[in-house]
């Protein structure tokens, strides 16, 4: 084999293997948990962070949130993150330096550091104007910065948000009840007032009798 060629195969195998690690350092969607996927798809090995997210629970409607996702332990010299949301009328803004919206979802644009084996991203959710209980899915990347899959691990957290009331929740046979209720309440109006009718008019066909 030409020996330029043997070298351009070598380049072109480590080019292929590399291109996953590569492509994810800029950020990916997707990965978030929602849909049951993670960054462990490609990323193994290494041991796994804890994770968190933090801000309220509670949101009005088309109000604004302001959360932070965090990332402990793990390889802890780079990492990234992927976040979304479960409903198509919320909305995620990116707040933190290293982040970026991609489409709808909140990812990193590049790996950042951890500070004292922590990593910290804050971001904003924009609320839904109707009340609606939604969930923010998001998984966080703790890698060892060597820009391989290996020896890095994810965890993902999910938080729910009541925006409003919350999202109705039909009880079933609740209406039929109430329903019943108030047929319930007619008939026995009616069926209780059947009685006094006819006394009165016993009383009254009585009387006639006596007067004649």
């Amino acid at each position: 084999m030409n020996p330029l060629f043997r070298i351009a195969s070598v380049f072109a195998i480590s080019a292929l293997w590399s291109s996953p690690a590569l492509a994810t350092s800029t950020g990916i969607t997707g990965q978030s948990g929602k849909d049951g996927t993670t960054c462990n798809t490609c990323h193994r090995g290494g041991a796994i962070p804890t994770v968190a997210l933090e801000g309220p629970a509670t949101l009005e409607p088309g109000a604004t949130g302001q959360y932070t996702f965090i990332i402990q332990g793990g390889a802890a010299k780079t990492g990234g993150l992927n976040i979304a949301v479960d409903n198509a009328e919320a909305s995620l803004q990116a707040g933190a330096t290293g982040m970026k919206k991609l489409g709808t979802e909140l990812t990193h644009s590049a790996a950042q550091p951890f500070t004292a084996g922590e990593l910290r991203f804050s971001f904003t959710l924009v609320a839904p104007a109707k009340d609606v209980t939604l969930k923010l899915f998001a998984a966080g990347n703790s890698s060892n910065g060597d820009l391989g899959s290996d020896g890095d691990r994810a965890a993902a957290t999910q938080l729910s948000v009541t925006v409003g009331k919350g999202t109705p929740v039909d009880v079933p046979g609740e209406e039929e009840e109430e329903e019943g209720e108030k047929d319930n309440g007619g008939g026995c109006a009616a069926a209780g007032s059947a009685p006094a009718w006819g006394l009165l008019l016993a009383g009254l066909a009585l009387f006639r009798r006596r007067r004649s």
